[in-house]
């Protein structure tokens, strides 16, 4: 009923869990998703990729490997992915920079005509009302001035990877507009029904004036974009599109 609508769904530990309850690959796994209409792949349940770290926050999810596997199928098969980066709980700075060395490569290893990881997007924890707060007293731990220093070094560390977003949900917009000097190149979107770090605490909202106003405040150029990093232009009939809140 919607072609025009691009489906970015179902990140690893979704495509993990599937594959392993229908004893298949995820090759095929992919292929079935994409066949019924799988646009791109979203770098959910990355959090941290060192296993140590994913046993004491995202147990139940797969092992870093299983990640970085689900995406290494999703780029032979031609499906663009991005990758994110959740820190700033229980990691080392060691396990930060394995995190994204295991990025690079798994990029690297991609086909030639695949685009790979379209994005990587870093946020700090977010701790309001989580069990790892309430039954561990784990905060966040990430000043303003540390979360621009880890997207500088993201920048410089995955050089394969073309697009860094900031995570003005998680940080603010003046913190988002500094990261746009430090090596950022996207400022994400507007949401509609995010509930998941906002339930966490992230309290920052933007609509779509006030997103560009904030590129434009910080001296550069707001540019509407697909999912694909493919520039569009600004609807006609905005104002009826987007819901703003």
């Amino acid at each position: 009923m919607f072609p025009q609508i691009k489906l970015h769904a179902l990140g690893p530990p979704e495509i993990a869990h599937i594959t392993k309850l229908e004893k298949s690959t995820h090759t095929e796994v992919l292929k079935a998703l994409m066949e019924a209409g799988l646009d791109s792949l979203p770098g959910a349940g990355a959090e941290i990729l060192n296993d140590r770290v994913r046993r004491l926050i995202s147990k139940g999810k797969c092992t870093g490997r299983e990640w970085l596997d689900v995406m290494r199928a999703a780029h032979q098969l031609g499906l663009t992915t991005s990758a994110t980066m959740m820190f700033g709980h229980v990691e080392t700075i060691y396990e930060r920079f394995e995190h994204l060395v295991w990025l690079r490569e798994v990029q690297a290893e991609k086909p030639k005509d695949a685009k790979g990881f379209l994005a990587f997007i870093p946020w700090p924890f977010q701790d309001d009302g989580t069990l790892l707060n309430r039954l561990k007293g784990i905060k966040n731990n990430v000043s303003k001035d540390e979360y621009i220093r880890m997207l500088a070094l993201s920048r410089i560390m995955l050089p394969n990877v073309e697009n860094i977003q900031a995570s003005w949900l998680t940080v603010g917009k003046e913190t988002a507009q500094i990261c746009l000097e430090a090596g950022a190149n996207d400022f994400g979107s507007i949401m509609i029904e995010e509930n998941v770090v906002s339930a966490a605490g992230a309290p920052h909202r933007f609509t779509y004036k006030t997103i560009q106003e904030a590129i434009t405040e910080a001296g550069f150029e707001p540019q509407l974009r697909n999912q694909q990093y493919e520039y569009r232009d600004v609807p006609a009939d905005i104002e009826e599109q987007v819901v703003n809140y």
